[in-house]
């Protein structure tokens, strides 16, 4: 009788590695769980002080009482909207991009629509709801094929140069001054409308320290180098006391009682009075997340080459629909609509690839609802190295325009050219827009006008809509 080999039992959990690696296909990416786990670090690195900065923006237009009296809830609520998006984009899609609400459309809701405009932050969480729901529905339906086929080539190229122009600008403005504490490299003017910071402030010169520490490792190409810089950055800014350090460690996070379900009960602030405004507002937020949706996924999609022929991103309808299912999700929680964030960039630089790091981002939005005093601690300056890193990266796509064409030219330096000077995606392709559109009509190309015009005509509604007075 022959004898018979023993099978070393295996536990169904020790195959459970092998199987997400599988999932998440860590092998045709070209990726691991060591490379994967350090982008989703990175990116959250990056990613986490924007957090604390676009709470303190939706706080002072949305309270009970008194500016900043729900910060500690908003903050909850932006996480929470924050990981579903990111892991749903992550589950459905496959794709390391983290997802969150937007500065500018944070800046847009608070500034304009509820301090501006005067409409109740309730009835404005209604306009968000029904732009999620109707962001949804044109993810699953072929206009999306169609709203991204009708952006010519030229202008996507230049949504990329433009953001990463903004992102760079974003990392050397700021004020130096707490709660602030921006790098300081560039600066508001007198004579001028910006101009260079005083270079003797300390956290101007750790700013600068930063960004050639990080430089330095990212020439070397050590593992890491964006994530050192960060950490490196900040950690030199605590020590020196330029920057305060957390004041503990740990924080019991707060549910949003005060915000959750104020998206259903702002519908009793709707009047006759108020329609026309809340119809604006749902068209200019609809107008602005699909904007800033569509160029940041292409902007993402092109650094890891998954983008179509057509300059479509692979699975777009997926990843569109987490970012509907998040904005929508988010409105009822107390958060204005989510995008993909660029700085998920910063984690494609230390290799990410897969929709792992989406996930892993994911739960550490959720840890950092009881780390909040520690991530709020990481100052902006901190982040600077990364930004312009990312800047760096995202300007090859430069070449792709074609500059000896006027008619493609144009259209995409005004792009180029008004994305970071407005702090808007929405402005920048508005504008380019409107030009493309013109140019095709001096030139008489009828069989690419019609999809133009239309780019065209909704800019216009979009520039007339925000133009309107109180």
């Amino acid at each position: 009788m022959p004898k018979q080999r023993s099978v070393p039992f295996k536990s169904p959990l020790s195959s459970l590695p092998e199987q997400i690696g599988h999932y998440f296909q860590f092998e045709r990416l070209g990726t691991n769980y060591r490379t994967e786990w350090l982008a989703s670090l990175t990116t959250f690195l990056s990613l986490a002080p924007l957090l604390v900065v676009n709470a303190r923006i939706l706080g002072s237009a949305v309270f009970l009482e008194q500016p900043g009296d729900l910060f500690e809830q908003i903050l909850v609520a932006l996480a929470l909207c924050s990981a579903l998006a990111s892991f749903l984009v992550g589950v459905f899609a496959n794709y390391p991009f983290a997802m969150s609400a937007g500065t500018g459309t944070i800046s847009l809701f608070a500034f304009s629509i509820v301090l501006g405009m005067g409409m109740n932050w309730r009835l404005a969480f209604t306009a968000a709801l029904v732009q999620g729901i109707l962001f949804t529905a044109l993810s699953v339906s072929p206009f999306r094929r169609q709203l991204n086929d009708a952006i010519p080539s030229s202008l996507k190229q230049a949504m990329v140069v433009g953001l990463g122009l903004f992102l760079a600008y974003l990392g050397l403005s700021g004020k130096v001054t707490p709660p602030h504490l921006g790098a300081g490299i560039i600066v508001a003017g007198t004579a001028t409308t910006t101009m260079l910071g005083n270079l003797k402030e300390p956290v101007t010169l750790i700013a600068i320290v930063g960004i050639l520490a990080t430089t330095l490792l990212t020439v070397r190409r050590v593992k890491g180098a964006l994530l050192l810089g960060v950490t490196g950055t900040a950690l030199l800014g605590w020590g020196c006391g330029v920057a305060p350090l957390p004041q503990s460690i740990f924080t019991l996070p707060r549910f949003p009682q005060d915000l959750m379900g104020q998206a259903i009960a702002g519908v009793y602030y709707l009047s006759w009075s108020q329609l026309g405004n809340f119809i604006t507002v749902v068209l200019i937020l609809l107008f602005v997340s699909l904007s800033d949706t569509i160029g940041a996924f292409n902007v993402l999609g092109h650094q890891i080459d998954q983008l179509t022929s057509e300059g479509e991103l692979r699975r777009s309808q997926s990843a569109l629909l987490a970012n509907g299912l998040g904005t929508v999700f988010g409105a009822l929680m107390g958060s204005t609509p989510v995008i993909p964030y660029l700085v998920s960039a910063s984690g494609i630089i230390e290799g990410g690839r897969s929709g792992f790091v989406a996930i892993v981002v994911a739960v550490l939005f959720l840890i950092s609802t009881v780390f909040a005093p520690v991530f709020a601690a990481v100052p902006a300056f901190a982040t600077t190295p990364v930004l312009i890193t990312i800047g760096v990266m995202m300007m090859s796509c430069v070449r792709s325009i074609d500059w000896n064409d006027s008619a493609e030219a144009i259209p995409a330096f005004l792009v180029i050219l008004i994305i970071p000077l407005t702090f808007s995606i929405a402005n920048g392709v508005a504008a380019g827009s409107i030009a493309h559109a013109v140019a095709k009509v001096a030139r008489g190309d009828w069989h690419t006008m019609r999809s133009s015009l239309i780019l065209a005509a909704i800019s216009t509604a979009y520039f007339a809509s925000i133009a309107m007075p109180a």
